[in-house]
């Protein structure tokens, strides 16, 4: 065999060999496209763009909890934007918007915001299970402060696999029965000292030191 040959013919091998480890690295559990995110709904009305909008809803069928809608908004414009609301048109429903810790529902000129997803800013839809159904291409409309109204039909997703970290976490209900009465006392004397003492009586209950309900999360 000529050496020309000889090098075609290590050069095939080669090649085969490469594409053969690709191929490897692609397959399995574990490869790469399985991380990669599908492609969702997107849009642009003047300077906002709107891109990976996605409705996701409780993974259990049975839920009658929240949806999310999850999305990334840039502004390309020169002036800073405000997101206002976020609803869908025929269902009477409208987002809780709730702004990440520390932040505000602005747009930035030339920049972003990301809505969904932990340490993000996020957009609740109660109780939409009737409403919004997997598997939909559900109309959902953005209003910014100056561009105003960007409107686009979004998926409607369980939160499994890829979005499972992504939608809204119920709020559990309180409890009709948390007391804010004050707790009643097994001895027949009332609590008449209203300020706290680290000596007591020896008459004094032992239960008499317990500390105030009165300070509620909702006030």
């Amino acid at each position: 065999m000529s050496s020309s040959l000889r090098r075609g013919a290590l050069a095939a091998s080669a090649l085969a060999f490469s594409v053969a480890t690709l191929a490897g690295c692609a397959a399995g559990n574990n490869a790469q496209t399985l991380e990669v995110k599908p492609d969702n709904a997107a849009t642009t009305v003047g300077d906002i763009k709107l891109q990976n909008v996605v409705v996701i809803t409780p993974s259990e069928l049975e839920s009658t909890g929240p949806a999310a809608v999850s999305a990334t908004v840039f502004n390309t414009g020169d002036t800073a934007q405000t997101l206002e609301s976020i609803t869908v048109p025929g269902t009477g429903k409208t987002a809780e918007l709730k702004p990440a810790e520390g932040k505000d529902l602005s747009i930035p000129a030339g920049g972003s915001l990301v809505i969904g997803g932990k340490n993000n800013a996020s957009a609740v839809l109660p109780s939409s299970r009737e409403a919004i159904q997997d598997g939909n291409a559900q109309k959902i409309t953005f209003v910014f402060s100056k561009t105003g109204d960007v409107s686009l039909r979004a998926f409607v997703v369980p939160a499994e696999g890829f979005y499972a970290s992504w939608g809204a976490t119920e709020v559990p209900e309180t409890p009709a029965d948390v007391a804010a009465s004050p707790s009643a006392s097994t001895s027949g004397e009332p609590a008449t000292s209203a300020s706290p003492s680290t000596s007591e009586e020896a008459g004094a209950p032992a239960d008499g030191a317990s500390p105030s309900t009165s300070a509620t999360t909702g006030q």
